[in-house]
This record gives C-alpha cells, structure tokens and sequence, in this order.
C-alpha cells in the first residue's frame, strides 16, 4: 500500500474517532505521530532557501510599458524528475526563447485542465447524491471570465 493510501486511511479514522466533519490538518498529523507515524525528516537549509527564491520568483510581476498590464516575470519550464520529484527551471518572460515560454505555458494549462476535470468530477459527483438540491453547476468555459477581468479597471485606475 503506498504512503499516500496510508495517510487517507488515518484521516479516515481520525474523522471515525473524533466526529469531526471539518479537519483540520495539524490535528490530523498531531494524531498520526500519536500512533507512531514516522515524521518527516526537515529539508536541508539549502532546500528551504531555494523554495523561497522559487516563491519569490513565482510572485514577481512587472508591467507592460505599452499596456500597463502585468506579468508574471518568471516562468517554470519543466526539464525532468530531480528525485523522483517534479523539476523546473525557471525562466524570465523577456528572454525566453519560444519554445521554452511554450513549454511553460501549455504547461501552466495543463494544470487548469486538470483542476477543471477534477472540480467536475466532484460536482457531478456531489450532485448525483444530492438529487434533491439544486444541481451545482459550474461552466468549465473560462473565456467570458477572462475577458471580463482583463476588461475590468484596476484597483490602481482613478474612478471615473
């Protein structure tokens, strides 16, 4: 059975024990170190420092001279498994070659389509046991979205 499997079966159990509907997640490690569940070893400070240089990379956001608009300044390109881990490096917009920005962004897509699968399977789902409450229906269609927040002033414009 695989580590991830173990752990959904404690918070199984945990939720069975306590009666709590909503979990919060300390508790839950809290109770799985109380049964003897191995902690985690700490990352080295080398792998912390280099999480928080991906973190401020991530957030760092410029804006365009001709529209004002922003940016994200760096993106992620995917270059294999370091330790069976995703591994990424990390790119600025303004120099990235085209097929590197490309492999980012479809890969930042991919991302969307799969939270977009998922978020439906578990409305369906959700609404397939609740037949007698108003379906949950949510338009995977984002375009209109979109095209109404890039069409939305910003915090920044003065009001009319």
């Amino acid at each position: 059975m695989s580590k991830r499997r173990e752990m959904q079966i404690i918070i199984r159990r945990f939720k069975e024990e306590t009666g709590c509907e909503e979990i919060d997640m300390q508790d839950v490690a809290a109770y799985a170190a109380k049964l003897g569940w191995k902690l985690p070893q700490p990352k080295s400070p080398l792998e912390m420092l280099a999480k928080q240089f991906t973190d401020a990379a991530r957030d760092e956001i410029e804006h365009d001279p001709k529209t004002g608009r922003p940016f994200r300044v760096y993106h992620a390109v995917p270059v294999g498994n370091r330790n069976q881990g995703n591994f990424f490096h990390w790119i600025d917009i303004r120099e990235a070659p085209r097929r590197r920005m490309h492999m980012s962004l479809v890969n930042r897509r991919e991302q969307m389509v799969g939270d977009g699968l998922q978020l439906t399977l578990d409305a369906m789902y959700w609404n397939s046991i609740n037949p007698n409450e108003e379906p949950i229906l949510l338009p995977m269609d984002l375009t209109p979205d979109i095209e109404w927040r890039l069409n939305t002033p910003d915090e920044n414009d003065e009001a009319a």
